[in-house]
């Protein structure tokens, strides 16, 4: 019989990872999610529509991608939860994007009820969840981490082992610091420059040519900044205020300040508060554009 393995949330990123899984694990993959429309569409490459407790009993190592870290906890430790229905279940693997803190405590409390956690935070785009290349940050420790690198191998193209517990969670969220805060600069300069009187198009080109190249500019430039086109379904305002926060209480626990994603973050509410929060992030750039001299 394959061994069994469990994926608890379906989503923007969940679907091509757990698709991967499936596809090149070897495993038996039971899914759940609290739209199970999006697993029944994975039923064609072998995934098995099931539920949190189902997973519990069955699947020795579960995987999460779940919005935010109170979701994850729910999920693990609330009523009708992992914890409460563990027999097979060995090792969670989280790979949410989650408050760090936070996930150092439950680890704690798991371990307690002989339970193995190991955070595992992906970045790059959907993109990259549908075609396995995605890149994977893992706390944990050396051992934890051989055992589930093949089946993180699945979903990502560079698996990075961080360091211990939580380790995993600074790393993923460092990189969407830099990657918001350097977003919000192109968004001032897209609309600095069209107010100015050059085309958003020729900056875009411009940029791409000189020093101010990057993959934040590549991502977002041309076909997004330059078109004023910022899809729903997409990494959202919503939830880069939520990650552009967790980097703020980070900089809070090690003592340090970070006016500069403070900033970022308090231009990310304006979009949320003028009603872009299921908008693409780089929205940004609507509220400043539409901003007047005060």
């Amino acid at each position: 019989m394959k061994p069994v393995i469990g994926f608890i949330g379906v989503g923007v990123m969940g679907t091509g990872m757990c698709r991967n899984l499936a596809q090149k694990s070897g495993c038996t993959v039971l899914a759940a999610d609290l739209d199970m429309d999006h697993v029944r569409t994975l039923s064609e490459v072998g995934v098995v529509a099931s539920s949190v407790a189902e997973i519990a009993e069955k699947a020795h190592t579960v995987f999460l991608s779940l919005p935010a870290i109170q979701h994850v906890e729910a999920v693990c430790t609330g009523d009708g939860g992992l914890l409460q229905h563990a027999q097979a279940l060995k090792t969670i693997v989280d790979m949410s994007t989650s408050d760090v803190e936070r996930t150092r405590q439950l680890a704690q409390q798991l371990h307690a009820s002989g339970i193995e956690w190991i955070d595992a935070p992906v970045a790059r785009s959907r993109e990259a969840a549908n075609n396995g290349t995605l890149l994977i940050t893992v706390g944990g420790s050396e051992a934890q981490f051989r055992r589930v690198q093949p089946l993180l191998a699945c979903m990502g193209s560079d698996v990075l082992h961080c360091g211990p517990t939580g380790a995993g969670q600074v790393v993923k969220i460092m990189n969407n610091m830099v990657l918001l805060n350097t977003v919000h600069t192109l968004a001032q300069a897209f609309a600095i420059a069209e107010r100015a009187g050059v085309s958003k198009d020729l900056l875009a080109h411009a940029l791409g040519l000189g020093s101010a190249d990057s993959f934040a500019l590549k991502l977002t430039g041309a076909h997004y900044l330059a078109k004023d086109v910022f899809p729903e379904k997409m990494f959202s305002a919503a939830y880069a205020l939520k990650d552009l926060k967790l980097a703020l209480a980070l900089s809070q626990t090690v003592a340090l300040p970070n006016d500069l994603s403070e900033l970022t973050a308090r231009q990310l509410q304006k979009c949320v508060d003028a009603g872009f929060q299921d908008h693409y992030y780089p929205v940004m750039y609507r509220v400043i554009a539409a901003r007047t001299e005060e």
